[in-house]
């Protein structure tokens, strides 16, 4: 089996986990001392797992609830469930009682894969019937369910930031294509080994860099999650030579006071950003201190993470864009769905082989973000005659003061000009004279002295009084999903 740039993988999750256990290359070394996995060891022990679940009397494309934090047991019942035939349902561990409970409820799994460290929040939400498999025993004789690329593979849950949360089913097929837009992007290669501090359960962790992993033939380092203070020594001590976080980790890592030392910067080729806008000004400096190129990129839960990617240097980076579609189809649509030309703003849409098969139970929902073969994402952007695409803002997110939409990105990033920012997120408030008005939230480093007047000053300077936020509130931290994501719609809520 070879990965080529111009057409996705065939087959399915199994056939490549067989294919690459033909070797001795190493799958998957994790940073909390777990013995590492390689590709023959993965293999065995996911079958073993798939066997067990089979024996378990579970049909084919039925959901396999995963509730796992990073680490080898989590890394093993996704590739389990996969491998067996079954949906990966990947529950996300940082939601909440009530996302958890529904989740479970919704998916309609009868089994669970669960991590002995959320097992007394599992039991107080799972369903009646639904039972704990913790013990994987061995069925040599139970023959596995025949796979086609066709057939449900993951199932996961959109953040549920402006409703019931979604789930988002894909199929053995989608899943392999997600994991080949950051390959051919990326150019990786079974010489590269990703370094996953983003969580498992989230479309940017799985895919970008376990799936990436797969269909490349390279490795990843996992580490249980994001520290600040442990990143560059973790990057150093598993060799890894790129990595995937958000804008949120990068500003972080920005602001902390590690440093990355020389062997670092001569083995890692570049950083990747996705989930959120990443700041021009946050970028620049980074790559400034760091010596790393950041390459911003682009994905959905939709999507299968990825659809957008800036080149790898030397080629063209266009700072403030996610770059340009890999491995798929970007299109802007008009109000009326009709293309729109060039630096022309309207809504992305995209269609291509890592797009999901449907919202699970929901064709009310399914039927309405498609139009035909293109999904629409709900963002807003514009594309230059270059193929680079320009996010302006999200329909759900705009601000609309005095009946003129003011995309809340363009204030965010007039916030993170200031180097004393390391958080910052712009939002709408109902006011009886715009009908909204702008306020942010911001989260400073230690020991600044700024205050919301100078911040309101700064933002006047660069876009305004229009534009500008009548108000900055300075929280410790500001509400983020799963992946890291600063989520701007709970923040009128929260303040």
């Amino acid at each position: 089996m070879k990965l080529a740039h111009d057409a996705p993988p065939q087959g399915t999750v199994r056939d490549w986990i067989d294919f690459r256990a033909e070797s001795d290359g190493v799958a998957i070394v994790f940073t909390d001392g777990s013995p590492a996995l390689n590709w023959a060891e993965l293999r065995d022990e996911a079958r073993q797992i798939a066997r067990t679940l089979t024996a378990q009397g579970i049909a084919k494309g039925e959901s396999i609830a995963i509730l796992q934090p990073n680490s080898r047991e989590g890394v093993l019942a996704f590739y389990g469930a996969v491998y067996g035939g079954f949906r990966a349902t990947m529950v996300n561990l940082a939601a909440g009682r009530d996302a958890m409970a529904y989740a479970l409820e919704h998916c309609e799994a009868r089994i669970g894969m669960v991590h002995d460290s959320v097992a007394d929040m599992y039991e107080s939400v799972r369903p009646e019937g639904m039972k704990r498999l913790s013990v994987f025993t061995i069925h040599a004789d139970i023959a596995l369910h025949d796979v086609t690329p066709a057939d449900h593979a993951l199932l996961m849950y959109t953040s549920g930031t402006t409703g019931r949360p979604k789930g988002v089913v894909h199929t053995q097929s989608s899943l392999l294509a997600g994991g080949w837009t950051p390959a051919i992007a990326h150019k990786l290669t079974d010489q590269d080994r990703a370094f996953c501090v983003l969580p498992i359960c989230h479309i940017n962790g799985l895919c970008v860099t376990v799936m990436g992993a797969l269909v490349s033939g390279g490795s990843v380092a996992m580490a249980e999650k994001f520290s600040a203070s442990r990143f560059w020594t973790q990057v150093e001590d598993t060799k890894a030579t790129w990595f995937s976080v958000v804008p949120t980790i990068i500003s972080h890592l920005l602001h902390g006071d590690g440093d990355s030392d020389a062997p670092s910067k001569e083995r890692l080729r570049f950083g990747r950003s996705a989930s959120s806008a990443l700041a021009p000004d946050v970028q620049t400096a980074f790559e400034t201190r760091f010596g790393i190129p950041i390459i911003e990129t682009m994905g959905l839960t939709e999507t299968a993470a990825q659809i957008l990617s800036n080149p790898l240097p030397p080629g063209t980076r266009k700072i403030g864009s996610p770059g340009i579609a890999y491995g798929n189809e970007v299109a802007i649509l008009a109000a009326d769905l009709s293309e729109c030309p060039p630096d022309v703003e309207g809504e992305i849409a995209i269609r291509g082989p890592n797009v999901m098969l449907e919202y699970l139970k929901n064709p009310e929902a399914t039927e309405a973000t498609f139009h035909g073969d293109w999904l629409r994402t709900g963002d807003l952007g514009r594309k230059d005659a270059e193929g680079y695409l320009f996010v302006t803002g999200r329909l759900k997110e705009l601000i609309i003061k005095g009946g003129e939409n003011i995309a809340p990105r363009e204030i965010d990033e007039a916030l993170y000009a200031h180097s004393d920012v390391v958080e910052a997120a712009a939002f709408a408030r109902p006011c009886t004279v715009y009908g909204e008005r702008v306020e942010a939230a911001v989260r400073l480093c230690d020991g600044s002295a700024l205050t919301a007047q100078d911040l309101i000053a700064s933002c006047i300077e660069k876009l305004g009084k229009f534009k500008a936020p009548d108000h900055v509130h300075f929280l410790p931290e500001l509400p983020k999903g799963p992946s890291g994501k600063i989520q701007r719609l709970k923040l009128a809520e929260i303040l």
